[in-house]
């Protein structure tokens, strides 16, 4: 029986492990922290090692290692399987090579991967069985366990971090989003962490497709040698296989949906849904469900999430712009009449950014404890002590036309347990106004 060793015992990392042992390898497994589940993974037969790694893990001689994703390379204990050359995967390969009647619609690149994940899986399951993994939040050897016996269309989020580990995994059609700066402190160079994107089409079959963005420079430069069909993206051209003019989006001239039934706003998102609705027709779901569901998405929940149109004026719940660079980015999404709603804890941070916006905003009700701080960044500007009270100032004020948006820009430890908890009271209070108004 081979030997393996899984280091890091999170939730993937169970997963892993319980996989592990169905495929009938002998296991070992260790984590710094306590293991709660140690009694029942010894039951399975797993050797566990917890509170910390111990030396005797390295006389042992494993087929293979699977990592943790968050556990850098340069950590001493993986370090030394680095140096021995031996094989270190994540759990996305062993689920991979495990479950071969599943097939994979895989998405990677620095923002939007959560949302193109998202559409794309609520397009799958309208005609497919489908399921949702990676990144996003369960684990795909959790998902694989479960759901062995049948053919499923998988949407999988993919990190670097989860890239760097495969040596076999091949999707059926892929996509980096885009690439900006980040995870510097995890990789070695910005250049290996473009790099480390591209593996997501580097196993791709023939009959496969990648989109390229060619409108992200980093992309242009690092997308090279691609082994399956390209399909080029762009939201300004129109000489490329994926593109849109004023009315709608196509994919090599087939209509795929009207940009006037795309809820969720700004740019940015309509290339989103460009993404997952290509990747959704590659997998085999027709145009027409594409197009129902482009019409009834609202958005990844707290993320510029759509929340309800009363009296012409659209709501918006943006509240995990926790920071002024999201607000930022939310702001870029409308044109004007925007009602803004912002504030929340004091983090002594800057909201000078926003003042680029100003023009934009119709009102601003800066709310918690930074609602004063508001008042020298925009020129129509009022102080209110909840979010309840502004929200209910910004509807009394708004026309037909105009947008609520929630989009703090702020912590909310002020008033509240987390941003969640925030979008979730934010939309039962619009939920409130609409019955009022029934």
């Amino acid at each position: 029986m081979e030997k393996v060793l899984v280091i890091g015992a999170a939730r993937s990392g169970i997963a892993v492990t319980r996989l592990l042992c169905k495929m009938g390898y002998e296991v070992y497994l260790t984590d710094q922290k306590e293991i709660e589940q140690k009694e029942q993974l010894n039951a399975l037969g797993v050797h566990v090692f917890d509170q910390g790694h111990p030396d005797a893990l390295k006389a042992i001689s494993y087929a293979f290692v699977v990592k943790n994703p968050g556990i850098p390379y340069r950590a001493a204990f993986v370090h030394y399987f680095v140096q021995k050359q031996v094989p270190i995967y994540t759990e996305i390969e062993i689920a991979y090579r495990y479950a071969k009647n599943f097939s994979y619609a895989a998405i990677t690149g620095t923002d939007g991967k959560t949302t193109v994940t998202t559409l794309l899986y609520e397009m799958l399951k309208t005609e497919k069985n489908a399921l949702v993994a990676g990144n996003i939040g369960t684990p795909l050897s959790e998902l694989v366990l479960e759901h062995d016996q049948k053919d499923y269309t998988v949407a999988l989020e993919l990190s670097n971090f989860q890239l760097l580990g495969i040596e076999s995994f091949a999707p059926d059609v892929c996509v980096v989003t885009n690439l900006a700066p980040d995870h510097l402190d995890y990789m070695d160079s910005l250049e290996d962490y473009y790099r480390s994107k591209m593996k997501i089409y580097e196993n791709c079959k023939s009959d496969a497709w990648f989109i390229r963005n060619v409108d992200d420079e980093e992309i242009m430069k690092y997308a090279q040698g691609i082994p399956c069909e390209v399909i080029d993206f762009s939201l300004t051209r129109q000489d490329v296989a994926l593109y849109r003019d004023e009315k709608f989006a196509y994919l090599k001239d087939k209509v795929l949906f009207k940009l006037e039934d795309l809820k969720i706003v700004g740019g940015f998102n309509c290339g989103n849904a460009m993404m997952a609705a290509c990747m959704a027709y590659r997998m085999g779901v027709s145009v027409n469900s594409i197009q129902k569901v482009i019409s009834e998405f609202r958005g990844v929940e707290h993320r510029i999430e759509y929340v309800d149109t009363l009296k012409d004026v659209r709501i918006y719940n943006d509240s995990k712009a926790t920071n002024t660079h999201a607000a930022c980015a939310a702001l870029s999404a409308f044109d004007h009449n925007v009602i803004l709603l912002c504030g929340g804890k004091d983090k002594h941070i800057s909201f000078e950014d926003l003042k680029q916006y100003d023009q934009k905003i119709k009102h601003c009700f800066s709310f918690g404890q930074t609602k004063d701080h508001f008042k020298d960044i925009f020129t129509h500007q009022t102080s209110c002590e909840t979010m309840e009270e502004a929200l209910y100032q910004a509807y009394n004020m708004a026309s037909a036309g105009d947008v609520i948006l929630l989009s703090p820009a702020c912590s909310s430890f002020d008033q509240f347990k987390n941003f969640e908890v925030r979008g979730e009271i934010f939309k039962e209070l619009v939920k409130q106004l609409k019955e009022k108004e029934s």
